[in-house]
């Protein structure tokens, strides 16, 4: 009894001195924090609902995809036919993101801006038509966004993450005609240093006015290179 009784002593004495040891915290070293993202964009574009937006809304009636035929396009009534002569899938854009908190590790506000290409697209319509051909050509789309960042930065060199969400709007120019879009984009990729890699994918709508309202729905799809500082 007394040996248990003069070794709790001891220990409680142990645990209280003000000389014990405690364990060692482990701090790691934090990545510093990047203010702007500077990008280029390799992309390569989809386009969805090509038949309702915008060949029925050009053609005022429900148009369904043909196969083995010399067109692609054909209208309920059988009466329009349509060639797509060309829909131009690559492209590139530039562009620069901006964290006002900065970015290093965790969730930041995000504010984007970029300059891309549009799809060529040449449309040739026989038969009842707004017009006999439609075209959009050499056009960029000029997009602002408003978005999240989440971060996992690696100090110096070292391999880290991230992954991003935007929305938000931008101007369409092209040689025949201007409009409108807006789009959601989300992707994310990795960083080593100020340099890194992401894949990004973006739908967009955009609007034009020309020979009658009208939609194209786009899905670019970019392998973008970024430097940070």
């Amino acid at each position: 009894m007394l040996f248990q009784t003069l070794s709790a002593a001891w220990l409680v004495a142990a645990m209280t001195l003000p000389g014990s040891a405690q364990p060692a915290q482990y701090s790691s070293a934090k990545a510093r924090r990047h203010f702007i993202t500077l990008s280029y964009d390799w992309q390569y574009t989809h386009p969805l609902a090509f038949a309702k937006h915008p060949l029925e809304e050009l053609l005022g009636m429900p148009v369904s995809e043909v196969h083995l035929e010399t067109f692609q396009y054909r209208t309920a009534d059988g009466r329009t036919l349509v060639n797509v002569l060309e829909f131009r899938h690559p492209g590139n854009g530039v562009g620069a993101t901006v964290y006002p908190f900065g970015s290093s590790a965790g969730a930041t506000l995000a504010l984007r801006g970029s300059i891309e290409q549009l799809p060529d697209i040449r449309l040739a319509f026989s038969g009842p038509a707004p017009a006999p051909v439609h075209a959009l050509t050499n056009g960029r789309a000029l997009d602002a966004a408003i978005g999240v960042d989440m971060s996992d930065r690696a100090p110096g060199w070292g391999l880290g993450s991230h992954a991003f969400f935007f929305g938000g709007v931008g101007h369409a120019q092209t040689d025949q005609m201007d409009g409108t879009r807006y789009f959601v984009e989300g992707g994310g990729g990795l960083t080593s240093g100020p340099l890194g890699v992401d894949l990004s994918v973006k739908f967009a709508v955009n609007r034009f006015d020309t020979p009658v309202a009208h939609r194209f729905y786009t899905i670019p799809v970019s392998v973008r290179g970024t430097v940070s500082f």
